[in-house]
């Protein structure tokens, strides 16, 4: 049951212009704010008309300008999850879950929000009114709504964003856990991109109202297709770059020469390396034995209670302006280790963890 987009839609700043598919496996839509995430999802979902293009669900046009087609959202059979649930205030939990359930018979009606409530561990709360809830329970009864109509396709539209730390956490294990039994197209917009990963098994980047990158989510992370992909995806080291030899290339940013894995198909503007893959080399055998090693001293350092980010600067000691040349990230126990260890440490950028961006 495959969902098909593609279409056009002028804004206030620039033209939204997005073409790409969705099968049963989840696919999350990242990208900066005003890229046009949240409004691709409307213009699926009928709240929004675009100018010109088709949006199919399973063969069925949902929006197709060339032949005047534009359902209603009613008739799309698409849930809608908001970021900040939308529920109406006035109604109960059950009554919140059965709108849009008035085409069944009372009692299908009945049995179809038990359902839900029984799912989505709400039992107890029917007869509460959204300001009696939590946030996360609020959410909870959002997606419920969502999955009782029996939706053909289910849009969240940054459905954790409003949560504290510990109801994300419970509610993000519940949209696995839905999203892995739902099996129809699902579209998951976020602008966080360790959630992005955890949650969805494909990925469509968005920059600027174009598609800037779309397939397996590995894929992605391990090869964007550009400098702009791979910043939105988290990669914080990069340096403009110029090859020198077939698997070699100078880091100009960084004042160093690179060994690449394979040989350099396009000449290079930008290379790059996300920050877990930097090394920290502890054996003064593996420094004198190994590519791409170069000492470093620490400029500063920020943690949260289990990583740590460590800002270096290579080949000499800082000088007091807090320019540092690369981002490392590390979990305490390594840290607590290596800072035990004199300076300068040893970084390796491997060759296999570089990432080279042609021009």
């Amino acid at each position: 049951m495959p969902l098909e987009v593609q279409f056009e839609k002028r804004l206030a700043t620039y033209n939204l212009n997005v073409e790409f598919s969705c099968g049963a496996d989840p696919l999350a839509v990242l990208g900066p704010s005003g890229a046009g995430k949240s409004m691709t999802l409307r213009c699926i979902a009928g709240l929004e008309r675009p100018d010109r293009g088709r949006i199919a669900l399973d063969g069925r046009a949902l929006f197709d300008s060339s032949k005047n087609i534009n359902l209603s959202s009613r008739e799309r059979r698409v849930g809608l999850l908001f970021q900040h649930y939308a529920l109406f205030p006035h109604l109960t939990v059950a009554e919140n879950i059965s709108f849009g359930l008035d085409n069944l018979p009372a009692a299908g009606r009945d049995a179809r929000v038990k359902q839900q409530i029984a799912q989505a561990h709400l039992a107890g709360f029917e007869h509460r009114s959204p300001r009696e809830l939590s946030g996360g329970e609020q959410q909870r009864v959002a997606l419920a709504r969502a999955l009782a109509i029996e939706p053909e396709a289910l849009l969240l539209d940054e459905p954790l964003s409003a949560l504290d730390t510990h109801l994300r956490s419970q509610i993000e294990r519940q949209l696995i856990d839905t999203l892995a039994n739902f099996r129809r197209p699902a579209l998951f917009v976020t602008h966080n991109m360790e959630e992005a990963y955890r949650i969805a098994i494909n990925l469509l980047v968005l920059a600027r109202g174009r598609v800037a990158a779309h397939g397996p989510k590995e894929e992605i992370f391990r090869h964007p297709p550009s400098l702009e992909v791979a910043q939105l995806t988290g990669l914080k080291n990069f340096s403009r770059a110029k090859q020198i030899s077939a698997d070699a290339v100078e880091a100009l940013d960084w004042n160093c020469t690179l060994r690449t894995h394979e040989p350099i198909q396009c000449p290079p503007k930008y290379l790059g390396i996300r920050a877990h893959y930097v090394n920290f080399l502890e054996a003064a055998s593996c420094v004198s034995s190994s590519a791409n090693v170069f000492p470093c001293w620490l400029v500063r350092f920020s943690e949260t209670p289990f990583r740590i980010t460590l800002y270096l600067r290579l080949h000499n000691p800082p000088d007091g302006a807090g320019e540092h040349h690369l981002q490392a990230e590390l979990f305490k126990e390594k840290w607590l280790r290596m800072r035990e260890h004199p300076q300068p440490w040893h970084v390796q950028l491997s060759p296999e963890s570089l990432m080279i961006f042609p021009e």
